[in-house]
């Protein structure tokens, strides 16, 4: 959904969490710079620093304290021991949740910390939503004088229960392979040869501290089923290097297609060692489409497949990486129609800027756990499916094919889609 801002974004308070406790960075210092650096800087850092854990534990009280209040202190006279647990283990999830958030996803990347800070960051999330919404339930039917004593605890054990199916419906919607999303994109200036082009598209796998192996390689048969064209990966890999998700990448070499196969990095690749994935996807048969492009043909008929950087790469220091459509594009014959791949949404105005007759996207999850997905439209143009911008350009963002951290997909279903190019007048069709 760490590193920079992801898709869902809902590591954004993980991440908070790990800058926090990881404080500044001052490795890159030889000893004596350093040492005079912090002491002409100490008071501004410590002024950053007691500013980050600031922002840190409120975050933190607003996601706790309304599962609190709702199911334990609200009025709904448990006896004390089922108060005093319910308050210990509220606590303790504030007090142990930073540390594992930064042992899970901090430079020493303890998959086994990742698995339980990522898990019960998305239970909280959950009982923080229904909490809430249980919450305002209660004042109104207390407005109303009904339910009389027992309104509190039935409103808690409502929530509990509701929290509780999906949080198990969401995790199985996070496990399953995702159902193919089937699309007809129009594309005015496709040649007639390439009429019926089958594009997949997959996005956010985000291999992790789960061992996903087995899903992998059922995720690469179903695609293969597809008997594709063209395959593209739309970034955010993995969270890990690419030596560290080994295994679960792996089953992409063995995803076959027509005309071509292409990836472009996410941001969580450049957190995950960038060029470090291109390389690994080389290796496993695929075009990184590191800032250029190919051209694919069919019926006498062309198109240039493009691709760029995550938006996120320049601000990452890695020598020649940063988003560059015009090097994309350059040797390019303008009069062909252009598919670009880039990872997030936002990157479509630089798109339809240029001409480009299609952009395929991922990182938005489509907000993975609702409702989290008003939040992720605050920070990009659209969160799933199939928009216009401009005249030209058309946008497909994927609600993704696997999850970042937390284990559940609560209202945001997986996909791996299915894009089925037309040409001249067709129109488009869903399913």
């Amino acid at each position: 959904m760490a590193g920079s801002r992801s898709g869902s974004e809902l590591e954004s308070d993980g991440a908070t969490a790990a800058a926090v406790a990881a404080g500044p960075d001052v490795e890159t210092l030889t000893a004596p710079t350093a040492e005079a650096a912090v002491g002409h800087d100490r008071p501004g850092r410590r002024r950053s620093l007691a500013r980050r854990l600031a922002v840190l534990v409120l975050v933190l009280l607003i996601l706790c304290l309304p599962p609190w209040w709702t199911l334990f202190a609200s009025g709904a006279d448990w006896p004390f021991p089922v108060f005093l647990t319910g308050t210990l283990v509220c606590a303790a999830w504030l007090v142990f949740f930073p540390f594992l958030m930064v042992a899970g996803h901090g430079p020493r990347r303890a998959d086994r910390a990742a698995r339980i800070a990522d898990t019960s960051l998305g239970i909280v999330w959950v009982l923080f939503t229904w909490s809430v919404l249980g919450g305002l339930v209660d004042l109104l039917l207390a407005g109303l004088d009904v339910g009389g004593t027992g309104r509190a605890r039935a409103v808690a054990v409502t929530v509990t229960a509701v929290a509780a199916v999906l949080l198990g419906w969401g995790h199985y919607e996070a496990m399953r392979v995702p159902a193919v999303k089937r699309l007809d994109v129009r594309i005015p200036r496709l040649g007639a040869g390439l009429d019926g082009t089958r594009v997949v598209v997959l996005a956010d796998t985000h291999f992790g501290p789960i061992d996903r192996s087995r899903w992998s390689a059922r995720v690469a048969a179903a695609v293969n089923a597809l008997d594709a064209d063209v395959v593209v990966h739309a970034g955010d890999i993995a969270d890990g290097t690419a030596r560290q998700r080994r295994d679960q990448s792996a089953p992409l070499g063995t995803i076959r297609s027509q005309l071509a196969k292409v990836y472009v990095t996410g941001n969580h690749e450049y957190s995950s060692e960038a060029q470090g994935w291109l390389d690994r996807m080389g290796r496993l048969g695929w075009e990184p489409l590191h800032n250029r492009h190919v051209v694919v043909e069919r019926g006498g008929d062309a198109l240039v497949l493009a691709g760029v950087d995550d938006v996120t790469a320049e601000s990452s220091g890695l020598a020649g990486h940063r988003a560059d459509l015009p090097g994309a594009l350059a040797g390019a014959d303008p009069d062909l129609p252009v598919l670009l791949v880039a990872h997030q949404p936002k990157y479509v105005h630089r798109a339809a800027a240029a001409g480009v007759d299609l952009q395929v996207s991922g990182h938005t999850h489509g907000g993975q756990i609702w409702p989290f997905n008003f939040l992720v439209r605050l920070d990009q143009p659209v969160v799933h499916g199939l928009s216009r911008h401009g005249e030209r350009t058309q946008l497909y963002t994927s609600r993704g094919t696997g999850f970042w951290g937390p284990p559940f997909r609560v209202f945001a279903p997986s996909e791996i889609t299915l894009l089925t190019l037309r040409s001249g007048d067709r129109a488009p069709s869903e399913a």
